[in-house]
């Protein structure tokens, strides 16, 4: 018998990750057994993944699941995979926006759906937390296009353009939008080794929990690098010990072995945007940010009373907005509207992303995993 066994894989691009796509039907029905897999042939965990095809790094390690949707709500299913390099936990519980574009180019690619014309768009429903999503690709030709003028910060060069829908994204790990009820709350945080400090947060999800507070409230402008900011053991110990404790109070209970919640510094706009953003997933700091924590940060600025008033810049308008959240390496542009009856109803959150199949083939496990 051979030592090592394949199962067929497409190597995706996904907004600004990485990772491999997998048919459901091509990997273990037992979880235990589906993520012991996961991280064998993801190589973690080991900080450099080296036995393995991660990229020793969280945005390129993580893992797309699609299969026909057999709940009627949609057409396709999608459960994403988060990995660290360096730990042995297959977290499953929150979305990922850039992963998610990536959905409907793979299903096509592996012809688990056909094309509908020169555009193809398709339900996709993400089973981490139920949320539905409507995506459209380009299909000239009846065939899946990567080729087009549309460009995303993080990633060179231009692609098709993808546009993603998100049709109910309110409270995709929490109790509801605003899991402590209100847009604003006021905690003293106090942890070993630090002087007790108190400040503002708005505790809000949107398709990704998020806790929202000005950079200043923890000594730091909110326009350092993001190299500067890794290096700011102060704050790193600062806004863990608020995640810590803030989580508590947003009903997720324990935290220190998730990822969420997302951590985001906020400041004014440098470059004509709405509001200027540091994320931290949850120990380091994003050199970007992420789909649905923009669409989170997007909802932040349009709702009353949250942290983000006297911070973000933007007309308050009925109707569509489109608000430019800024990060260390550009701007992300979401486009959302609210229910003019009850604004913290958000009816519409869309988005431009774009993706790529980078390498199709098998990946090898050994029988021992």
């Amino acid at each position: 018998m051979a030592s090592q066994y394949s199962i067929p894989c497409i190597l995706m691009r996904g907004g600004t990750s990485k990772g491999p796509f997998f048919y459901a039907k091509d990997l273990p029905e037992n979880i235990k057994e589906r993520d012991r897999l996961l991280l064998r042939l993801m190589g973690s965990p080991d900080r450099r993944q080296i036995d393995g095809i991660g990229g020793a790094h969280a945005l390129t390690s993580k893992v797309g699941i699609v299969d026909i949707c057999s709940t009627g709500q949609a057409d396709l299913s999608f459960l994403f995979a988060q990995l660290q390099p360096d730990s042995d936990l297959v977290d499953t519980k929150p979305n990922c926006g850039n992963m998610l574009a990536a959905v409907v180019p793979f299903a096509l690619e592996k012809g688990l759906i056909q094309a509908q014309g020169p555009t193809t768009t398709v339900k996709v429903l993400t089973l981490n937390t139920g949320m539905v999503s409507e995506i459209q690709v380009q299909t000239p030709e009846g065939e899946i296009s990567y080729e087009g003028d549309a460009a995303i910060n993080g990633v060179p060069g231009t692609s098709a353009p993808i546009a993603i829908n998100f049709l109910d994204t309110a409270g995709s790990v929490c109790s509801g939008l605003l899991p402590t009820g209100k847009p604003k709350d006021t905690i003293t945080v106090h942890a070993d080794g630090l002087s007790p400090f108190t400040l503002d947060v708005t505790c809000i999800d949107n398709g990704m929990p998020l806790v929202i507070f000005k950079a200043t409230d923890v000594g730091v402008s909110g326009l350092e690098s993001v190299a500067e900011l890794n290096a700011n053991t102060e704050l790193k110990q600062r806004v863990e010990a608020l995640r810590l404790q803030i989580a508590e109070r947003m009903g997720l209970g324990d935290v220190s072995t998730k990822n969420y919640p997302k951590m985001t510094l906020i400041a004014p706009p440098e470059h004509g945007g709405a509001v200027t953003t540091r994320s931290f997933i949850p120990h380091v700091c994003h050199e970007a940010i992420g789909v649905l924590a923009a669409v989170t940060v997007g909802t932040a600025i349009k709702l009353p009373g949250t942290v983000c008033e006297g911070i973000a810049r933007f007309e308050q308008a009925q109707g569509p907005v489109t608000l430019s959240v800024e990060h260390p390496t550009g701007e992300f542009s979401v486009t959302l509207d609210s229910d003019p009856e009850n604004p913290e109803i958000v009816t519409k959150a869309a988005l431009l992303r774009t993706a790529r199949a980078l390498m199709r083939g098998d990946v090898l496990v050994p029988h021992s995993n």
